[in-house]
């Protein structure tokens, strides 16, 4: 199969991730076999592709919001029928066993894997996916439509819930990217006051049309105290920033797997006053199926923008460019 592959880490634009040809993989005993249809495009993955977060698994296809059918499975699987359409997401496997999975937090599981860093993912014909990590997606949601959902949407929610948002509160989303844009639908349709602070200016425009209240450069300053904010840029500049824009007793979540450097932070204007700064690892499958079921209710969409998986070096450096608000979604046209 045609797949693509990160050759040497390195900047996007200096052809780290190369279209290359692999086999098609042989799903283990417990996994499915997935011919891929659609992929979204996370940021996360500019992060494998540039070496931002350390190789795990060299020359790896990136790529983990994808939507598939079952091509085939191993001997062990059971409960799902080949053509049978399915979601694959970043969190691809945990012991089951440890602490943290004991207690409903498998997203911590020191044995977790991940699709497209530790495994193989979805830019590329096939994958596959261990079937308990599998998600079955809601009907009446298209592929492309579906795709952002599997990360963005899943790790926006899990970063609306750590950022203990109270009911009827005010929110900040600093960075308003794939997953921002999804969270603050589902904020909004719970009642929340949402505010957008981000750099472009075609976000701010899908920010007010999405219904936010305002929506301003990211190092302005709201117009109101938040009780709760969210960070979904990679920027540690954006930390102090954030925290002074919290009302007494708010919380910030910092939703990224990736941040720069967070500058010293003043305990006087930026902490007291039990301010809260909490980060974001990953998600559980609960997260999943509570945000893919809330999405299916308050009919939650992704602004998308398509290419072909034959581009998916192009939509990385138009990501990393900020040349598209929303998502960008790869469709499959190598097959």
């Amino acid at each position: 199969m045609r797949a693509w592959s990160v050759v040497e880490p390195g900047p996007v634009e200096e052809g780290s991730l190369r279209l290359v040809e692999k086999p098609v993989p042989v799903p283990e005993d417990d996994e499915l076999l997935v011919r891929v249809r659609v992929g979204g495009v996370c940021r996360t993955d500019l992060h494998v592709v540039e070496g931002d977060l350390p190789v795990h698994r060299p020359g790896v296809t990136p790529g983990h919001e994808v939507v598939g059918e079952v091509a085939g499975a191993g001997t062990a699987v059971r409960g799902f029928d080949v053509g049978e359409r399915v979601g694959v997401a970043w969190l691809r496997r945990t012991d089951g066993s440890c602490a943290h999975c004991a207690r409903g937090a498998e997203n911590l599981c020191p044995a977790s894997r991940y699709t497209g860093w530790d495994a193989d993912g979805g830019y590329a014909q096939y994958t596959t996916v261990p079937a308990a990590f599998a998600y079955r997606l809601p009907g009446g949601l298209d592929d492309v439509t579906c795709a952002p959902l599997l990360c963005a949407g899943i790790i926006g929610y899990r970063a609306l819930r750590r950022a203990a948002l109270p009911p009827g509160g005010r929110l900040g989303l600093y960075g308003f990217g794939g997953s921002a844009h999804l969270c603050a639908q589902v904020a909004l349709a719970e009642g929340a006051t949402v505010h957008v602070l981000t750099r472009g200016a075609g976000a701010r425009r899908l920010a007010l049309d999405l219904g936010a209240a305002s929506a301003r450069d990211a190092y302005e300053t709201p117009p109101e105290p938040l009780d709760s904010a969210i960070l979904f840029a990679p920027v540690g500049d954006l930390v102090p920033v954030a925290l002074r824009a919290l009302e007494r007793g708010g919380t910030l979540a910092i939703a990224g797997i990736h941040l720069s450097d967070i500058p010293a932070l003043r305990y006087e204007s930026e902490l007291f006053y039990e301010k809260q700064l909490r980060s974001v690892t990953s998600n559980t499958r609960a997260d999943g199926r509570e945000f893919l079921a809330l999405a299916a209710e308050h009919a939650v969409h992704a602004t998308t923008h398509t290419y072909p998986l034959s581009r998916a070096d192009d939509a990385l450096r138009d990501l990393k460019a900020g040349r598209f608000d929303g998502a960008a979604v790869l469709v499959n046209d190598l097959s």
